[in-house]
């Protein structure tokens, strides 16, 4: 499916040759997950959680809902939360806008509203920091995508998660107000959009070769 041509062009440039086998290890569980919901005809809920649902959380969200429409599996719904409710980081909305996506900010109160549009056809994702179980999410039937080891250690039980998978990141912030703080935010941009294409496409591949071995 078609990503915005800006967006279209970072993706391109994407190399899932860069996705180490420690880490194709750690998304296993995740593509396992979603192949076997789609394999029985149902919804996939993903929601991204992390401590202050305000960087990797919504980075996974957003990258997430984009590759998933881009390898066209329209059965895929991704949210975010965290532990507690703060505020998107700037610089999360920044880099995603210097990577193609267009982003508006539709509210300017101390937790702003963002949209993120990725495709001319579909509904832009809404971005603002919440509780994972705020009632903009899945109550129930979703994965608890833990984006940050300090959640994961610190929330052992998410109600209504059908599986948790632990899938963390190293935090941006460790160089907010730094020289760097751009070029590291865009780094992990990246490495999670590598990651997210890398499952969808690992997805794809089981989906094809189960239909494959029904049809023989």
């Amino acid at each position: 499916m078609l990503l915005l041509p800006q967006l279209e062009k970072t993706v391109s440039k994407i190399d899932l040759e860069m996705v180490s086998s420690e880490r194709r290890e750690i998304l296993q569980p995740m593509v396992d997950y979603i192949r076997e919901k789609l394999i029985r005809g149902q919804l996939v809920r993903l929601n991204f959680i992390c401590t202050h649902n305000s960087r990797r959380s919504h980075l996974s969200q957003v990258w997430a809902q984009s590759m998933a429409h881009y390898l066209g599996f329209d059965m895929v719904f991704c949210y975010s939360g965290g532990t507690e409710s703060t505020a998107i980081y700037p610089m999360v909305a920044d880099v995603l806008k210097l990577q193609g996506f267009e982003v508006e900010t539709t509210d300017q109160s101390h937790n702003p509203v963002y949209t993120f549009k990725y495709s001319m056809t579909e509904p832009p994702i809404i971005g603002f920091s919440k509780k994972w179980d705020d009632e903009f999410n899945p109550q129930t039937g979703f994965a608890a995508v833990m984006t940050c080891s300090h959640a994961h250690e610190t929330c052992p039980f998410i109600v209504g998660a059908e599986v948790r998978l632990p899938v963390t990141y190293e935090d941006p912030k460790h160089h907010d107000s730094s020289p760097e703080q751009e070029a590291k935010y865009a780094e992990r941009s990246i490495q999670i959009a590598s990651e997210m294409l890398y499952v969808f496409t690992m997805v794809g591949v089981g989906r094809r070769i189960q239909k494959e071995s029904m049809n023989h």
